[in-house]
């Protein structure tokens, strides 16, 4: 199993947790963003930088993501991808991404896009705490154990 970032909207303390977790079970991570990253030394830890373009990162990651592999992203249709190629995927508060539940997620971006685009103020996501975290650091273990 590798694990591929989204890491243009990726937390630091997310990013903090993969490059532990890679470490300490010896998983391929990789960063995909547009923009220059820093990654710790590791021989398991590595960055990509993509030109700058809507979906450039998206589609790299969609690519070279394999079944059983992991893809940690906040971006639901990024999500619906690799789930249709049996990838894993999770997001950076700990949401697991299933066959089961994207398509209630696509609609339901789908539905507060619309919202906006005709000028209703829908809010923004909660601000990420420590409880995020926490669900995060507790179902990449889950998944991570589960692989072994």
């Amino acid at each position: 199993m590798k694990i591929w970032v989204d890491a243009d909207a990726c937390p630091g303390a997310i990013k903090d947790i993969l490059f532990r977790a890679a470490e300490r079970t010896g998983t391929q991570l990789t960063l995909i963003a547009n923009q220059p990253l820093r990654t710790p030394p590791s021989r398991f830890i590595s960055a990509v930088q993509v030109a700058a373009g809507f979906d450039v990162a998206d589609n790299e990651i969609v690519r070279r993501a394999e079944p059983d592999d992991l893809v940690i992203t906040s971006d639901i249709p990024l999500a619906a991808e690799v789930i249709a190629k049996d990838v894993r995927a999770l997001s950076p508060r700990g949401e697991k991404f299933t066959k089961g539940n994207i398509g209630a997620r696509l609609n339901m971006r789908d539905f507060l896009d619309t919202m906006r685009s005709s000028g209703e103020h829908t809010g923004g996501p909660a601000a990420f705490s420590n409880a995020d975290k926490k669900q995060f650091a507790d179902q990449l273990d889950r998944i991570l154990a589960s692989s072994n």
